[in-house]
């Protein structure tokens, strides 16, 4: 049957239980503004009764566990997303440096100086046989040439920079995938003896955007081993508390490409801001390069062309106004160089004779020319700075999407996992006064016990 004692027990089993839930409480306000903390939830349960006859007596209240509150495929869209926006922040930073490079702001950029190069040859029409109006077309010449070598040589020393900066991430990244192993053996210990792993899986969660901000993350969650991180195509990072290494190696042109074993994941990675990195190192920047070339070359080799069909300010055929650009215009941009310096080399002269401007109207007319792949000069270089205007606006205006969709995705997870002043507030009077009143019992249970005990000395003398 029931008894003092077992009233004793039920009481400050009850003081414990509620003593728990308190200490849950205060943590979790503690935590209020802790980045990705997910708040703790009192598991209360009650004990298993005591049959006595046709009596069923109860034994009291157990704090079962402490439950963090997360949503995991909620969990799981956030790294999505965080990978989404991490390629998108990395693409639209490099963007934004290669745009510089096409600004027409201070007059130096590759259109401005075409157009006047061309304006150069209208004046020399005046008065072919002017050394000055002469030695501004060579002028205008050497700008043009020197506008190529810039934004080339640029866009390389921008290439180059971002192999550091895929080498920063492969250390990074396996750096984090180090540290969710470690997690993962640490959650694993707890959760096999049955103890909670709420703290930890919070920082495992926090490791896990911020590796997903870095690549393209998949998890795949096993009763047996744990967790299991892999890239989208499936080479693995983590399994169970064993991380997988990636690494880097240069290739043939000094490019590193990044590796998990002994295969080549480079194009296979599109996520992160890895994957902004090898986009625009390996598709855009070479892209425009290669747009680069084409137009050096085909404005090289049309005013070389035209230049040969007249006579210099000496009577002689006309050579090369540009040195010659490869065959297959690799690199033309970059090494574009004048090929004269004496200004009385230019062929103004149709006719031999220095009054002559009749092939001036030859090499005017390369500004009309079509260059390999469509377009005159100028429209030729009018759809590569459309492009990458175009890519900077396209690429921003997704981040802005991406951002805004990621902050909606959080906003959720707090409203489920954060933290409320206010619920808590209420959680602990509801604890407190469930504590005051078993405090209550084990005081008037004492004062019983102390009176039984004393029972017999007090009825005698």
């Amino acid at each position: 049957m029931g008894s003092l004692l077992g009233s004793m027990a039920i009481a400050t089993g009850a003081l414990e239980a509620e003593q728990g839930a308190l200490d849950a409480t205060s943590n979790n306000v503690a935590n209020v503004n802790t980045p990705d903390y997910s708040r703790q939830q009192v598991i209360l349960s009650e004990n298993a009764p005591i049959v006595i006859g046709n009596v069923s007596f109860g034994t009291g209240v157990s704090l079962q566990q402490l439950q963090s509150v997360r949503d995991p495929i909620l969990q799981m869209r956030i790294a999505e997303e965080t990978q989404a926006q991490g390629q998108l922040n990395a693409y639209v930073s490099q963007m934004q440096q290669t745009q510089v490079q096409f600004s027409s702001t201070g007059g130096n950029d590759i259109g401005t100086q075409i157009s006047k190069f061309f304006a150069s040859l209208q004046q020399l029409s005046t008065n072919p046989s002017d050394s000055s109006l002469r030695q501004a077309v060579l002028t205008a010449a050497q700008n043009v040439a020197n506008a190529f070598n810039s934004t080339a040589r640029n866009l390389n020393q921008q290439e180059s920079s971002l192999n550091s900066n895929v080498t920063q991430d492969v250390q990074q990244i396996n750096t984090l995938t180090a540290q969710i192993a470690g997690l993962n053996q640490q959650i694993s210990s707890l959760q096999d003896v049955g103890q909670g792993a709420g703290a930890l899986i919070d920082q495992r969660d926090a490791a896990i955007n911020q590796l997903s901000g870095l690549i393209d993350v998949s998890e795949i969650q096993s009763d047996g081993t744990g967790l299991t991180l892999t890239t989208s195509n499936g080479s693995p990072l983590v399994t169970g508390g064993q991380s997988f290494a990636l690494s880097t190696q240069a290739d043939a042109s000094g490019t590193q490409q990044v590796y998990s074993g002994t295969n080549d994941i480079t194009d296979q990675i599109v996520s992160g801001d890895l994957g902004g990195v090898i986009q625009a190192r390996d598709q855009t920047i070479p892209g425009l390069l290669s747009s680069l070339d084409t137009l050096a070359g085909g404005l090289a080799d049309g005013l070389n062309a035209a230049n040969q069909q007249g006579f210099d300010l000496n009577g002689n055929a006309g050579g090369n106004l540009f040195v010659p650009p490869p065959a297959n215009d690799q690199g033309a941009a970059v090494n574009m160089a004048v090929a004269i310096t004496d200004p009385s080399l230019i062929a103004a002269s149709s006719d031999g004779t220095p009054g002559s401007n009749g092939n001036v109207a030859n090499l005017s007319a390369v500004a009309n020319q079509s260059i390999s792949g469509g377009g005159t000069p100028s429209q030729y270089y009018g759809n590569i700075v459309f492009q990458v205007g175009n890519d900077v606006s396209n690429s921003t205006a997704e981040l802005t999407a991406a951002q805004s969709i990621l902050q909606q995705l959080q906003d959720q997870r707090g409203s489920i996992s954060g933290v409320s002043l206010n619920e808590e507030a209420a959680n602990m009077v509801q604890f407190q006064q469930a504590f005051d009143a078993a405090a209550q019992i084990v005081t008037t249970v004492n004062a019983m016990l102390y009176t039984v005990i004393n029972m017999g000395t007090l009825t005698n003398p």
